[in-house]
């Protein structure tokens, strides 16, 4: 299959910017998808491609952050490997059935799930909440059916996905939040490299721009984790904010 978009230097420098703050923002408090995918829409590429691209400049960026959360201990390993297991499976079915949609329907969606999105982040609470461990059984099934269903939303879709995850392990299988951010970071790692195949294999990702920007998104995880080691989340809900009301105008704008 054909790629039919070309990328002009305006859209690097469109990309590359907002793909490095999107990697900073998801290695302080997930999410960066928020703001990294509405990057490429915004600069003009068709849906499918640009969740393609997005998909190899994340994975990049998630590696790094994997790399060095797990130096610092937030990887507890036993507990991420059958969730990246299971969101293996689960992005790989995402990416098929997303190629099925229409980039209008895919736009409309957007409209929904963007609201939603918002409202959720300015709700949201402090996750560094102490919370009494499960047993090791139930940790496990809870974390994987977890990993499972994001995964699937993750190669379907994506931005969020992060967020989510630190939300669902810190609230049902009582991670702490050091390790509800390790493993969701693995997790993402594997949903990116899951759905970047299909998408691959079915020529939708723009490999110059996506290596382009994930250099970027390094930088911004780099910079991220250690940020996150110092200071936390709590800096990151204006920034998502603005850039979602920036992607529901662009998208509401083509619509009508």
């Amino acid at each position: 299959m054909t790629i039919s978009f070309t990328p002009s230097l305006l859209t690097y420098l469109l990309v590359c910017p907002l793909v490095f703050l999107g990697g900073f923002v998801d290695a302080v408090a997930g999410g960066g998808g928020l703001i990294s995918l509405p990057a490429y829409l915004i600069a003009g590429l068709p849906v499918h491609n640009a969740i393609a691209t997005n998909k190899l400049s994340s994975a990049m960026g998630t590696t790094t952050a994997v790399i060095r959360l797990s130096r610092s201990h937030y990887v507890p390993w036993k507990k991420a490997l059958p969730c990246v297991a299971a969101a293996l499976i689960g992005a790989n079915i995402g990416a098929r059935l997303a190629l099925l949609v229409s980039d209008a329907l895919f736009k409309r969606l957007m409209l929904v799930i963007l609201p939603l999105t918002a409202f959720y982040i300015t709700r949201s609470r402090s996750l560094d909440i102490a919370r009494p461990e499960l047993p090791p059984l139930k940790t496990a099934l809870i974390s994987t059916a977890i990993a499972l269903v994001i995964g699937a939303y993750d190669g379907f879709y994506g931005p969020g996905t992060g967020t989510f995850l630190i939300l669902l392990l810190t609230a049902f299988a009582h991670f702490p939040l050091g390790e509800a951010n390790g493993v969701a970071k693995s997790i993402n790692l594997a949903t990116n490299i899951s759905s970047l195949a299909v998408y691959l294999a079915n020529g939708k990702v723009l490999p110059l721009l996506g290596f382009a920007a994930g250099l970027c998104g390094i930088a911004g995880n780099y910079i991220g984790i250690t940020f996150f080691e110092h200071r936390g989340s709590r800096v990151v809900k204006p920034v998502m904010l603005a850039v979602l009301t920036l992607f529901f105008i662009r998208i509401l704008s083509e619509i009508l």
